[in-house]
């Protein structure tokens, strides 16, 4: 009974006192007793000085958000002959190529595809497109400020750079259950990915505004994979870097519900997986070094807690007796209801407090294992549907 226990048990806790408190706890123990990386600079503001660059948008149906995006991309601050901006219809059936065209002569560009691709076969038809030395990857829900693209180009200015990564902010309602839970979320991954870059290397980018050198974007890639997870990796393949560049941020909008959130995560963790088995050689530690433990602490520990997150419960209520139990499980029974309600009455829980975030984490333990099943069993779905949400303005 102990072993069963310990697996039903402590291997959960474990899993999640390393994901959420000690691998960051060894990063920055790392960080000090090892050599510090020159930091990302600036580069020269001289307009000669910009390399030339190539902002890839693959869409799907974004007729009601279109103008909103493109407005946003013509605001960039970035020498105007230097700038490209492909816009990639995923086989669109509204009016969105009809708008993008509209602003052919303000020099957008569009490419339509006439069957559907997914986002990465999208992305994988424009590259023969891309005239850019620098290919920054961006969504149509993303809000870009004028002055991030700059920032987060000036990182090439170091040639062992291969990909660099923008920091996302969650923009919505405020208290809202999923602005809270993806703000908790999002400045976790921000301060892990600031100890990872001064180690070397971050081990995923951010999949609405991050940038490669051309030749990482032209490197063939399967369209059923997550291509913002792989950049990183790909990178190091090369024998490059990949990191994070605070400065460059962007405006996301969160789901409008957490059915919605939901769906996304699913998707991101499905794909997530796929990649990282793809790549599995990169958690090799005798040919990667540090990367390799990075990518097995930050993304695979992870994913295996959200597993293994089921068996607390189970564990708990096998481990006690009598009214202890009973207690164990109304508390599990109140955190399904919370998380039930957040996704079935989005409404209802408005104020940042701690069931919120239960709210909100069981939800992405939901969509954890529902990511996992379809990994491991099938059926997998590579076709794109863009998390529809409201433009930020």
């Amino acid at each position: 009974m102990n072993r069963i226990l310990i697996i039903l048990f402590v291997v959960p806790i474990v899993l999640l006192a390393y994901v959420t408190v000690g691998y960051l706890a060894l990063l920055v123990l790392a960080t000090r007793f090892r050599k510090q990386l020159p930091s990302v600079r600036a580069a020269d503001s001289s307009p000669n000085s910009w390399p030339k660059v190539s902002i890839s948008l693959p869409v799907h149906n974004e007729a009601d958000i279109i103008e909103t995006t493109l407005a946003h991309l013509l605001a960039i601050d970035y020498p105007r002959d230097k700038l490209q901006i492909l816009v990639i219809s995923d086989a669109s059936s509204d009016e969105t190529n009809e708008i993008v065209r509209s602003y052919r002569e303000r020099g957008i560009e569009l490419l339509e595809l006439t069957s559907r691709r997914g986002k990465t076969g999208a992305e994988n038809a424009g590259v023969a497109h891309l005239r850019g030395e620098i290919i920054v990857n961006t969504d149509a829900t993303t809000c870009i400020p004028p002055g991030s693209v700059k920032s987060l180009v000036a990182a090439f200015s170091d040639q062992t750079i291969g990909m660099a990564s923008g920091r996302d902010m969650a923009i919505g309602q405020s208290g809202a259950l999923v602005t809270v839970g993806e703000s908790s979320y999002t400045n976790l991954e921000i301060l892990i990915r600031r100890f990872e870059t001064q180690l070397g290397s971050i081990v995923g980018a951010s999949g609405c505004f991050y940038a490669v050198r051309r030749g990482l974007q032209q490197a063939t890639f399967p369209n059923a994979l997550s291509r913002d997870f792989a950049a990183a990796m790909l990178s190091r393949e090369a024998g490059l870097r990949a990191v994070s560049v605070e400065e460059a941020i962007c405006f996301v909008p969160t789901s409008a519900s957490l059915t919605t959130e939901f769906r996304r995560k699913v998707r991101t963790m499905e794909l997530g997986l796929a990649t990282l088995w793809h790549y599995r050689a990169l958690l090799n530690p005798l040919r990667y070094g540090s990367f390799a433990w990075m990518l097995f602490s930050h993304k695979l520990c992870r994913w295996l807690f959200f597993l293994l997150a089921p068996l607390l419960p189970i564990g708990a209520l096998w481990a006690t007796s009598g009214r202890i139990q009973l207690f164990v499980f109304a508390t599990i029974v109140a955190g399904v209801v919370v998380s039930l309600s957040g996704i079935l009455w989005p409404r209802s829980l408005r104020r940042p407090h701690l069931w919120t975030l239960v709210g909100f984490a069981g939800v992405v333990t939901a969509a954890a294992l529902v990511a996992w099943k379809r990994f491991l069993v099938g059926p997998r779905d590579h076709i794109w549907e863009p998390t529809r949400r409201a433009p930020v303005v």
